[in-house]
This record gives C-alpha cells, sequence and structure tokens, in this order.
C-alpha cells in the first residue's frame, strides 16, 4: 500500500494544514517510508513471541503476580494536594470572563 500526493492532501485538509509543495513531498517520502519499514516488519516470523501487557519488564515487575497487579509499580496514588494546593474550581470559574454552567467559555479559534 502505497501513500499517493493526493493521500498527503486530504490528510492535510482534515488537518488544517497549509503546506508547501516541498513539505507534501516530504510527507509523501516520509509516509512511504514508514509503510515499507511496516512491510518488512510484517515479513518476520513472530508465532514463538508470547503476547506482552507492557512493553517492558524491565522495572520492579512482580512475577508473582498476573495481568494488571504485576505491573502495580507503574500506578501512583493520587494526591489531592501534590506540589501545590489546586484552586477550587468555583473560585476559578469566579475568576473567568465568561462561563456556561460549571464551565469556561472560550473564543472560537479556528476558523476554516
Amino acid at each position: 500500500m502505497k501513500v499517493t500526493d493526493k493521500d498527503v492532501g486530504y490528510v492535510a485538509d482534515l488537518a488544517n494544514l497549509e503546506l508547501t509543495q516541498e513539505e507534501r513531498t516530504s510527507m509523501l517520502r516520509d509516509l512511504n517510508s514508514i509503510l515499507e519499514y511496516v512491510e518488512r516488519l510484517n515479513e518476520l516470523d513472530t508465532s514463538n513471541v508470547p503476547p506482552m501487557a507492557q512493553v517492558s519488564d524491565r522495572y520492579g515487575v512482580d512475577e508473582g503476580k498476573q495481568g494488571s497487579e504485576r505491573f502495580a509499580y507503574a500506578i501512583r496514588e493520587d494526591l489531592l494536594e501534590d506540589l501545590r494546593k489546586s484552586l477550587p474550581h468555583k473560585a476559578a470559574l469566579e475568576n473567568a470572563p465568561d462561563t456556561y454552567e460549571d464551565f469556561f467559555r472560550v473564543p472560537k479559534v479556528i476558523e476554516r
């Protein structure tokens, strides 16, 4: 599967990007290079490679546990007041120039 210049233009339009012809050419080359590499990876025999829950078993894995419990080291406790106390939601809304119910209202910044 090859990416065409038309594909690059379509995606750039969806992302609201204005690419120069040089940028489109570079993007086309890079995307096709990525797809070629993925095709090469697909040629590898991975039938004897076990599926992994995480990319790395490197840090503090408890081999005695199963599933997500095995990777409990990666989860930290939620701290209500971590480095500094957060501004209460109500106080933050009181300082906002424009609100709607419990939300901040901001001006539209993307025009098409």
